[in-house]
């Protein structure tokens, strides 16, 4: 099989290199990738993911077997629908199925639709009756852009100052464009977050094993809200029972649900989920692999990545097997992140018994320098969260961080 990623952060890194492990695969393409992917024998492709033309031509010229989408931003614009119109197999979800992304109102009508346990809400479009609301609410209160912010449209404000400035922020300063002109207010709830991810084929559901991310910047969880700043899996907090109620609950309800609304699904569905007293509740879903998840279920997986999309997609049962092991990641990102940062510096070399997945750079791939937030994450795995803890902390300390931060805490939840 010859394949090809669009996309180009650490999760599709990730993802091309489980592809890439596979015997039944010769090739893994990536556009447009990055210069840090070729270290693993990715083949890098300069072109931009809003290209559909040229990405399809692509595709067609190398006889590609099919295409992986690996962020949200081009399942929204539609480019599975123009894949799917020209005849290429291609895996990831429309985009009237992506639309569980792309709007938190459309999934919040879907899982009041279909009973799925989420924070009671309410959406505005005018921001007077938005601050009115928030001011009868109180806080804790939840305040979401309703479009895409990269992972940082939510502010979780523990104060009613706090809420009032985030409106402010995301409907009259739109900071987030477009997608904060409509915002959702929800409930604060209360529990440990999970991420649980599921392959998805209409109403088929093959859930992964679960993760737990770390939005914000610095440890003990302060700081501003990022794209994620590491992530581990298993979490030995949260029982299997309430994963097995997530499955039942939230991610069959769900799948049966799209199919019902007429929007069927098929790809990744993740679901940012939180285990309350009344049990698990969802807080988003994504239709993607998440970031930086992605980068600790992977290498936990041991089946084949690349036949479980081929199955999936030749309408195959898809057999999903996993090691007892834990993993760990770790994301290095620029200081002054998210917030204006630093551009430019050289990026050091890891060594160790880790990997390493590569976001925010460019140069070549001998010497690679920082282009983005996010810069790369390391990630390693053991027999235990602690052992892996020690394996990605002792790379990273071995080497120069200068001008670059990340947290020391990533995992440490487990051990409450």
């Amino acid at each position: 099989m010859k394949v090809l990623i669009i996309g180009s952060g650490g999760r599709e890194h990730a993802i091309a290199k489980k592809i890439l492990s596979s015997p039944k695969v010769s090739a893994v393409y990536c556009a447009m990738g990055n210069p840090g992917m070729e270290k693993d024998g990715i083949q890098t492709v300069a072109i931009q993911e809003d290209n559909h033309p040229e990405l399809i031509e692509f595709a067609q010229e190398q006889e590609i077997t099919w295409t992986f989408v690996g962020p949200e931003v081009p399942l929204l614009n539609g480019l599975v629908d123009d894949f799917q119109a020209a005849g290429l197999m291609v895996f990831g979800p429309n985009k009237q199925a992506a639309m569980i992304e792309g709007s938190k109102e459309f999934a919040k009508e879907i899982m009041v639709n279909n009973q799925i346990p989420t924070a009671a809400y309410k959406s505005f479009t005018d921001y007077e009756e938005a601050v009115a609301y928030v001011k009868e609410q109180g806080a804790p209160i939840v305040i979401k852009a309703d479009g895409l912010a990269a992972g940082k449209g939510v502010t979780v404000a523990m104060t009613l100052d706090e809420a009032l400035a985030a409106l402010k922020e995301m409907m009259t300063d739109l900071k987030f464009g477009a997608s904060g002109s409509k915002v959702v207010v929800e409930e604060f709830l209360e529990g440990e977050e999970f991420s649980l991810l599921a392959f998805v084929r209409n109403e088929e559901v093959y859930p992964m094993v679960i993760s737990q991310d770390h939005k914000r910047a610095y440890d003990q969880d302060k700081g501003p809200n990022t794209g994620g700043m590491g992530a581990y899996s298993p979490v030995p907090q949260i029982s299997e029972t309430t994963v097995q109620e997530a499955i039942d609950k939230v991610l069959h309800p769900a799948a049966s649900g799209m199919v019902e609304n007429g929007t069927p699904f098929t790809g990744i569905l993740y679901a940012g989920l939180i285990s309350t007293k009344e049990g698990p509740k969802v807080i988003e879903f994504n239709a993607r692999f998440g970031d930086p998840e992605t980068q600790v279920v992977l290498p936990r997986m041991a089946s084949d990545l690349a036949v479980i999309i081929d199955d999936l997609l030749e309408g195959k049962q898809p057999e999903l097997k996993w090691k007892e092991n834990a993993a760990v990641g770790v994301v290095v990102a620029a200081e002054g992140y998210p917030a204006s940062y630093k551009k430019g510096m050289a990026i050091p070399d890891v060594a160790g018994e880790i990997n390493v997945y590569y976001a925010g750079v460019t140069g070549e791939s001998e010497q690679l320098t920082a282009s983005g937030g996010r810069v790369f994450l390391v990630e390693a795995e053991a027999d235990t969260i602690e052992a892996a803890q020690a394996k990605v902390y002792q790379a990273l300390e071995s080497v120069d961080t200068t001008d670059f931060f990340y947290r020391n805490d990533i995992g440490d939840k487990s051990k409450r």
